[in-house]
């Protein structure tokens, strides 16, 4: 007998901005920028794509083009989606290794 497996997706454990954040935070220190891409649109899918995609006054298909695997969306895109979340982006001082 073998079960089948539903796909992972991480959006089901997105279920608190605190968590969301963790896991954008982690994602963005990865040097593919597709990494961060894939976990914001994981964030707006746990959020909701047409909440974010009103939110961030962008269309809903520009909001899924700008957060495909290979995209290059510009900062102002970014920073309106990361707003529409209800998060910000914040820098630090590297840690000494």
């Amino acid at each position: 007998m073998t079960d089948k497996l539903a796909p992972f997706d991480a959006s089901d454990y997105l279920d608190d901005e605190e968590v969301m954040a963790e896991y954008l935070a982690a994602c963005l220190e990865d040097s593919n920028p597709d990494v961060f891409l894939s976990a914001l649109a994981d964030v707006a899918k746990a959020k909701g794509m047409a909440q974010v995609a009103k939110a961030s006054g962008l269309g809903r298909e520009s909001l899924y083009k700008a957060l495909a695997p290979g995209a290059h969306p510009r900062h102002e895109t970014i920073r309106k989606v990361v707003a529409a979340l209800g998060l910000k982006i914040t820098v630090a001082p590297a840690a000494a290794e």
